[in-house]
């Protein structure tokens, strides 16, 4: 099985705005960048999963047309600061989970942990299916630690992975996660 981590295109939000679940538009260079993806895909796949944000879905339907919604693949659930701005949050509360963001809960929202654990299911469960290329279309958080977990690296070095907007990321042979 061969995987195509596909993130989505550039959101239509300013910088510095919280957005994990929250559904936003997509900025109006949205074609511009669907061509920018195709050019990094060179194969057909035989299934497509997309988070159900409609910037992963609508991405994920340029690339197919029968596309499998699956809720384990959103971003981090950022709780009480969705929609916020991270110079507005609580600063205090902040400063904690930057302190240990794999473990602590935003306000409301879920710990990198919780987030890894819904992600290893899905991964998990892709395994068992005979398939040979997938495109996974989801956000930045995501695709870091589904990478993370493959390269069986710390979740507190996740941000050491860079992952632009619609930037393609392709695993092969991948193996269940543990």
């Amino acid at each position: 099985m061969e995987i195509y981590l596909i993130r989505h295109t550039t959101p239509l939000i300013t910088a510095g705005h919280i957005y994990g679940w929250s559904d936003i538009p997509l900025a109006e260079t949205f074609l511009t960048e669907v061509n920018d993806v195709r050019k990094q895909l060179h194969v057909s796949f035989d299934r497509v999963y997309a988070s159900p944000s409609t910037r992963c879905l609508k991405l994920a339907t340029e690339i197919s047309e029968k596309v499998f919604i699956d809720e384990r693949l959103r971003e981090l659930h950022f709780g009480d600061w969705e929609g916020e701005r991270w110079d507005t949050v609580d600063q205090n509360a902040l400063q904690i989970w930057m302190d240990d963001f794999v473990n602590v809960c935003i306000p409301g929202g879920e710990s990198m942990l919780q987030m890894k654990e819904r992600l290893r299911s899905f991964w998990n469960e892709l395994m068992e299916n005979d398939i040979d290329n997938v495109a996974v279309v989801t956000h930045a958080g995501a695709i870091r630690i589904l990478l993370a977990l493959h390269q069986r690296m710390d979740l507190n070095r996740i941000f050491d992975i860079q992952v632009c907007y619609g930037q393609v990321f392709h695993v092969k042979s991948p193996v269940p996660y543990r």
